[in-house]
Formats: structure tokens, C-alpha cells, sequence
């Protein structure tokens, strides 16, 4: 079976992926515009009708802004925790507000949804409730943690248990530190219910990296306090000083916010 996977769009300006068979697929998150999930699918020959779920980590708008029209529009089933499906709701950016697509997960309880078997898991984050995902299909193990102020025990769990991994890494701390956001902002960000920054990232996969890790994104990398090369390199270093090669032993990629990524087929 060959699996295909790829990033719509991730940041602060919104956050989509799909991963998929040859006939079908789901998406993680649907944080972007609906013309430019369906023009980033189609560039890649992946037809809308393809979407057969949705399935959305927290209720922040950079991760739902379309999540109406997918579900209520298009009839597209819309997975997720009953807290985060209360918090889309009642978000000011979903105009068309879920009811006839919903459908409830229950953390680290796994489902069947096709060929797929999934497992949601609490993420330390501050949206209404905040979940990462596994998705495991052919034998593969497909991790996505996009949104994390610390790495918990039961998030370093799934994040071990990868062989394709997409993982927050959302600010230089440098970069943060001397940029112009205010106090309380820089205060969340480094917060355990903020975001990730590129050090902490890169110290936890070279201290945890194992031979069944193939590939790595680096996704929800910040627009101001951040540079796609910056957070390749940090990563890189810190799996080098441990003698793990990119490119050899795992392939490593920074995804951009706005622009879609290759489309990469397992």
C-alpha cells in the first residue's frame, strides 16, 4: 500500500495536513482557507472527494478556520475530543457550526477508522482541550504533535513510538527573547502551555532518536521568531553531537507556514 502525506500549510497563519491512501485519505487539522486546501490537494492530483475524515488537535482558529465547510458543507465526518468539539462551536471563525458530522474521541482509547488505527493523546497546550495524534496504517506509525508547551511522559510515549514524525518547533528562544512581542506573549510562548522552541525540540529527539525514526518535519515554525534554516540546523546539530546523520540514518525537513510541502509517498 502506498501511503502519501503531505503539510497544506503550518504556522500561526494555519495548519492542515493530509495523509492518505491511493482511493482515500483524512486530514489533520483544517486551520487554512478552503481554497487553498482543495488548490494544494489538487496540485498533487488528490481529489476533494477524497477526504474521508477530519481530525482536529485543539480549537485554536489556525486549526479549524475550515473545519465548518469540510463538515457541514461537504459531510465530511469531524473527529475529535467532546471538549474540543465544544470549543470549535463556540469559536468566532467557524461560521457554519458543527452538528450532523460530529464525531467523539476519547484520549489513548484507539479507533478503527479504515485502514487506520488511531490513538489521540493529551498534548500540554492552552486550547479548550489539546490532543496529538497517532495514526498507524500498513505498518507505518505516523505521529502529529503540532502544538506543545512541554514534552509530558505521555507525549515522549508517541513520539517514540514514530517512524514518520511531525513535531512542533516554533521559536528560537534568541529570537523570541529580542523580538518585539510584548511580555505576556513572550510569557506564554516559553510557558508549558505554550510552544516548543527549536532547542528544546532538537535535545529531546537527539536524547530519544532510534533507528525505526525515518523521517522528521519540523512544522509550526513562528513567522517572526523563527527561520525555517534556523530550526533545520539547531535539530541537525543536536543529532550530529550524537552521531546520528540526516540524511543517512533520518531525513529531517522544516515545513513552511504558507506553502504547501512536496508530496511524499511511502
Amino acid at each position: 500500500m502506498e501511503i502519501k502525506f503531505i503539510c497544506l500549510g503550518s504556522g500561526s497563519s494555519g495548519n492542515s495536513f493530509y495523509l492518505g491512501t491511493d482511493t482515500y485519505g483524512i486530514l489533520i487539522d483544517a486551520g487554512i482557507n478552503i481554497k487553498n486546501i482543495k488548490k494544494g490537494l489538487k496540485e498533487v492530483n488528490i481529489p476533494m472527494e477524497y477526504i474521508h475524515a477530519v481530525f482536529i488537535t485543539h480549537d485554536h482558529s489556525d486549526h479549524i478556520k475550515s473545519v465548518g465547510y469540510l463538515g457541514e458543507k461537504m459531510g465530511i465526518p469531524v473527529y475529535t475530543t467532546a471538549k474540543i468539539h465544544e470549543g470549535i462551536n463556540k469559536s468566532y471563525c467557524v461560521k457554519s457550526k458543527l452538528c450532523s458530522c460530529v464525531r467523539y474521541l476519547e484520549k489513548e482509547t484507539p479507533m478503527i477508522f479504515k485502514d487506520f488505527n488511531v490513538e489521540s493523546f493529551e498534548v500540554s497546550h492552552d486550547g479548550t482541550d489539546n490532543v496529538g495524534y497517532c495514526f498507524q496504517i500498513d505498518g507505518k506509525v505516523f505521529s502529529f504533535l503540532t502544538d506543545l508547551g512541554t514534552i509530558t511522559p505521555t507525549a515522549a510515549k508517541y513520539i517514540r513510538k514514530a517512524n514518520y514524525l511531525i513535531m512542533e518547533s516554533n521559536y528560537d528562544e534568541e529570537m523570541l527573547c529580542t523580538g518585539n512581542y510584548p511580555k505576556y506573549l513572550k510569557d506564554r510562548i516559553i510557558s508549558d502551555k505554550g510552544h516548543l522552541s527549536n532547542t528544546e525540540t532538537a535535545q529531546f529527539l537527539a536524547d530519544n532518536y532510534d533507528s525505526h525514526l525515518q523521517y522528521i518535519w519540523l512544522c509550526h515554525l513562528s513567522k517572526e521568531n523563527n527561520l525555517p534554516q534556523l530550526a533545520y540546523k539547531t535539530v541537525e546539530e543536536k543529532l550530529t553531537e550524537k552521531g546520528i546523520i540526516v540524511g543517512k540514518d533520518v531525513q529531517l525537513f522544516a515545513l513552511k507556514r504558507t506553502t504547501p510541502s512536496s508530496l511524499f509517498i511511502f
